[in-house]
């Protein structure tokens, strides 16, 4: 049944069933989330979004996701993708950037999971904490079990959430009463203000499809998992927008949507059978559960993968012997829930959005590098475009990350560049303690003996803190113009919340600024001539 691999994990034979629903776990489980869109950038736009964004964000990462991961199928996924592409330095920041996002993942869905059940069931906050607890544990022990185990009940869930969904949207067609496309956006926004409200949420919820492929060292044939990458594409299309749309014909009152204390996809139900809507509560907690199954597995692998190319704490790539399962790895995931989880929905999700949207863009460019410098890599399923087609097909969704960087908020704008500069900070620390490649291979990852870092990583850090300088300097012009710095006052009861943002803004495009002319100083006196 498994075979022990040079690092202490486990193959497992895994069908290409169980890989789908553990991909439609990571990716969607459900269209939770998305009430919130509906009120913040109207149902129309938010309808549009969900039909546009398939093509433009989540297709593409889902094929780049497929080819690479047919050519690449390594423990650590993504990770090994950006640094065989780009090299040590990119690929410990997707690696970092990606996997800390995934921590934070962990820990929204468990808040969701608490906030659900709130709805049907009055608990104190204690009684709620304990729930969380319960939740966190559970599922830690799962991961601790092993990939099977983690795949058995991804499959048993998707179902459940599919079958309720196939309901959902039954109920809202048979009961269509109005255009779910009116009106379009918000009376009182822009069109720029609508999309910058609803696109956070609409690329969250259609991210994940690279999350898989942390596992691909424990799958005997690695190769189903871009196979089932192209299943799940459009399934997950499917249950976003038809229960959504059928939603909104059905029961209307587009502005009371919300994730919490609002309309909701149970109504739908609700107003039919109202048993079935509380029921459907319940299905919308055990799908936060099948999220936080499957991510405590992708993102335990994320560090394992770090920690076995000695750019980690070496402790994280210790597997238990009979089950082959990176268990510290596991267990640091689920105390990091424990703990955040204390924290509000909305703190959390601050710091999650800039940084997997980084990710994906160095995921992105690593695929176009990868066309280009290694033409003849083994690409058992290739993305059937020319070089400079594969290249046009990734511009749109590296765009709209960039483009997401400035619309999603200042509160978001500050905690992600303060989260991304967590990613240089720790390459610097691990390579230093650690190694890094070097310990492993030091003719092809020379090491500087003077920074005692990789040789041009001081002008690699150049080129990240010039271009958080430039994204800076871009936000303080953009966001005072963009933002309505009432609506912070009225979010967060804090008066003059905005300028208190907008003065961290020009505080850190200042410390980047200084930080990149003090580190191009330094690359002229450090690295080889050839390089200076």
């Amino acid at each position: 049944m498994t075979d022990a691999t040079y690092s202490g994990l486990k193959k497992h034979r895994i069908k290409m069933s169980t890989v789908v629903f553990m991909i439609f776990c990571l990716a969607a489980a459900g269209a939770y989330g998305i009430e919130d869109m509906i009120p913040n950038a109207g149902p129309g736009l938010t309808l549009v979004m969900l039909i546009v964004l398939p093509f433009v964000w989540s297709t593409p990462m889902g094929l780049v996701a497929a080819e690479l991961g047919s050519a690449i199928p390594e423990e650590g996924g993504f990770y090994k993708w950006v640094q065989r592409g780009c090299g040590e330095f990119w690929g410990f920041q997707a690696g970092w950037w990606r996997t800390i996002s995934i921590y934070f993942d962990n820990t929204i869905y468990v808040v969701l999971a608490g906030s659900y059940l709130a709805t049907v069931i009055d608990l104190t906050s204690v009684e709620e904490y304990l729930f969380k607890a319960s939740v966190v544990i559970l599922f830690t022990y799962v991961n601790i079990r092993g990939i099977k185990d983690v795949g058995a009940v991804s499959t048993g869930i998707s179902i459940l959430v599919m079958i309720a969904f196939a309901v959902v949207t039954a109920f809202g067609f048979a009961n269509w009463q109005s255009n779910p496309f009116d009106p379009f956006i918000p009376p009182d926004q822009t069109l720029l203000q609508s999309i910058g409200a609803g696109i956070a949420i609409g690329i969250w919820v259609y991210s994940g499809y690279e999350s898989m492929s942390t596992m691909a060292g424990e799958l005997e044939d690695p190769q189903v998992i871009p196979k089932a990458t192209l299943i799940t594409v459009p399934l997950i299309m499917a249950v976003y927008i038809l229960p959504t749309m059928g939603g909104l014909a059905s029961i209307g009152s587009w502005s009371q949507w919300a994730a919490e204390g609002g309309l909701s996809y149970g109504d739908v139900i609700k107003q039919s059978v109202p048993a079935l809507g509380v029921l459907f509560v319940f299905v919308a907690v055990i799908a936060q559960f099948s999220l936080l199954n499957t991510y405590i597995a992708s993102g335990s692998r994320g560090f394992f993968a770090l920690a076995e190319d000695n750019l980690a704490p070496r402790a994280l790539v210790k597997c238990s012997k009979d089950r082959g399962v990176p268990y510290i790895a596991v267990l640091s995931l689920g105390v990091f829930s424990l703990i955040v989880c204390m924290f509000p929905f909305g703190v959390i999700v601050v710091v999650d959005a800039i940084l997997f949207m980084s990710a994906y863009v160095l995921i992105f460019i690593a695929a176009c590098i990868l066309r280009i410098k290694e033409p003849g890599l083994d690409r058992p399923f290739k993305v059937p475009f020319s070089t400079k087609g594969f290249i046009a097909m990734c511009i749109p969704p590296i765009s709209i990350a960039f483009i997401a960087l400035f619309i999603n908020g200042t509160d978001y704008f500050v905690g992600g560049m303060l989260a991304l500069v967590t990613g240089p900070i720790a390459y610097c620390i691990f390579k230093r303690k650690y190694g890094g490649l070097t310990k492993t291979d030091p003719v092809r990852n020379p090491v500087n003996p003077k920074t005692r870092l990789g040789i041009g990583d001081t002008r690699r850090l150049t080129w990240m803190f010039g271009c958080l300088t430039v994204i800076g300097i871009i936000a303080m012009f953009f966001l005072p113009w963009y933002e309505d710095p009432q609506a912070y006052t009225d979010d967060y009861g804090i008066e003059g919340l905005f300028d208190i943002l907008m003065n961290c803004v020009r505080w850190m495009t200042v410390a980047f600024g200084v930080l990149t002319a003090a580190l191009l100083v330094l690359a002229k006196r450090v690295e080889p001539a050839q390089l200076r």
